[in-house]
């Protein structure tokens, strides 16, 4: 017997013993029970597993129904109630704070600078470049922007900044 024979012997048997209350089910049916609610249950149980098996032996399974043309319907958006953190924010109020760059004027998001400062503030520490003046939750426009340079200059730059000297 070849493993592929043992294999599908194993699914079939696997397949009696799920079925087996279904039987019971239908052959209740048949004698005239209408035990319908039983009948649901098994068969919602059962279709996973006829899905699944339904290839190995060449069953055709019905898919469900294709949903008609355009966008489905929008489901309205749980509301929040405002008592969970939100990712990335100082825990305090600052909501309407200003970014720390000055002349920015973007509003703050994460940790005292807007997104794309953050994003300056993230790369700098990547590559131990940070200024000592760009602190986490530094005061709106009180930090000076740097300019950082491009192409070979950057390439030297960070070559420097990874062998310990300093050239900016």
């Amino acid at each position: 017997m070849s493993v592929d024979k043992a294999f599908r012997e194993m699914i079939r048997n696997e397949i009696e013993v799920q079925l087996k209350p279904l039987r019971a089910v239908i052959s209740r049916l048949e004698a005239g029970t209408s035990d319908l609610d039983a009948l649901r249950d098994v068969a919602e149980r059962l279709a996973p597993v006829a899905q699944a098996m339904a290839p190995l032996f060449g069953a055709q399974v019905a898919k469900p129904a294709k949903r008609g043309p355009g966008r489905p319907a929008k489901v309205a958006a749980p509301v929040s109630s405002g008592g969970g953190k939100r990712r990335g924010r100082k825990p305090s109020g600052d909501a309407g704070r200003d970014c720390a760059i000055i002349g920015c004027g973007s509003p703050s998001r994460t940790k005292g600078y807007c997104a794309a400062h953050y994003q300056k503030l993230r790369m700098l520490t990547k590559t131990n470049r940070r200024p000592s003046a760009w602190v986490d939750y530094a005061e709106p426009n009180s930090v000076e922007d740097i300019k950082l340079p491009r192409g070979r200059a950057a390439s030297k730059a960070l070559a420097a900044a990874a062998s310990g000297g300093s050239s900016t």
